[in-house]
């Protein structure tokens, strides 16, 4: 399992590495890479800030947006029984399949 932490507004999953024995820390929703690795967590809240703070640098130096666009769109495959459990689901709630799957998405993410 993953862990998060939030280093500047700025969300990081972090895994440990058994090879290296350290913690590696790599940023969400970045338009590349700004992973950092640390011995313990306070370190890794400090080379996390490093490494986000030169990644924004060096996006801003070359005109590159740091972060990924995102189309609002994106596809999911189910199990066909699933499908139509969902549906039915959002049938008896009186709104489309997309709607009541957005609605489930916003509940799991403020968790």
């Amino acid at each position: 399992m993953n862990n998060v932490m939030n280093i500047d507004g700025h969300t990081a999953v972090i895994s440990f590495d058994p090879d290296l024995g350290q913690f590696r820390g790599e940023f969400t929703g970045l338009n590349g890479g700004a992973d950092f690795y640390a011995n313990s967590v306070e370190a890794l809240r400090k080379e996390g800030a490093r490494s986000l703070k030169t990644f924004l640098t060096v996006c801003k130096e070359r005109g590159i947006d740091p972060y990924k666009n995102f189309s609002g769109k994106f596809v999911v495959r189910v199990p066909a029984s699933l499908h139509a459990r969902v549906s039915e689901a959002a049938s008896a709630a009186g709104v489309s399949l997309n709607q009541w799957v957005q609605q489930a998405l916003e509940r799991e993410v403020r968790t």
